[in-house]
């Protein structure tokens, strides 16, 4: 939803039910009823960790099912744990430059999303950070400096079709890449010991290379 400068009243109940609205030409520091339900849709990030008890909550269960964007506060350096777990209708997520690590489950069963850009300060993906992101078909970390991919980071991304990563990179956690079977991670090198991996993974590996 793209508005004008010009534009001074929203009406009552304006975006009710447009779930997938992502407003960001909106001015949503405004303080009006109608304001606060564009806002409800939007998680605004300060770099802090989510609690499991509050991510299971039933109030966040509802919160988080409605969101359709995520804006990052400047300066912080990291995505805390379970920031967008089960956001299931966000479709992209841009992670700004400065960030140098992604938590537990930040992205956990995002199944719509399909677009993430990372930033280059990037170093570590924490376990299950992108699990069952179902919709999730590209992740090009060749510009990123990330050195980890922890346990089952990307498990159950059926639609991931390519995955570029860096030189830095040396950790694969185990299952990584567990059911993505659409994988072709061509530019993975596991012919060498460069990367510090189970034998498993390696040989998971190289199964999705054949």
């Amino acid at each position: 939803m793209k508005v004008p400068d010009s534009l001074q009243t929203f009406g009552g109940r304006v975006f009710w039910d447009c779930y997938k609205l992502v407003p960001s030409y909106i001015d949503v520091n405004a303080d009006t009823e109608v304001i606060a339900h564009l806002r409800y849709h939007v998680i605004v990030h300060g770099g802090n960790d989510i609690s499991y008890e509050e991510a299971y909550s039933d109030a966040r269960k509802e919160r988080i099912k409605q969101v359709t964007k995520v804006v990052f506060l400047l300066n912080i350096t990291k995505v805390g744990h379970f920031t967008c777990y089960y956001a299931s209708i966000l479709v992209a997520v841009d992670i700004p430059e400065g960030i140098t690590s992604i938590g537990f489950r930040s992205f956990f069963a995002c199944s719509s999303l399909k677009e993430i850009k990372f930033p280059k300060s990037l170093t570590s993906i924490a376990h299950e950070s992108f699990s069952f992101c179902s919709s999730l078909e590209e992740v090009d970390l060749l510009h990123t400096h990330v050195e980890e991919l922890g346990a089952g980071a990307f498990v159950g991304c059926t639609s991931l079709r390519e995955m570029k990563v860096p030189d830095s990179l040396q950790t694969f956690g185990g299952h990584v890449f567990f059911k993505c079977s659409k994988l072709v991670p061509s530019n993975i090198d596991v012919s060498n010991n460069k990367y510090d991996a189970t034998s498993a993974v390696l040989a998971h590996l190289r199964s999705l290379q054949s």
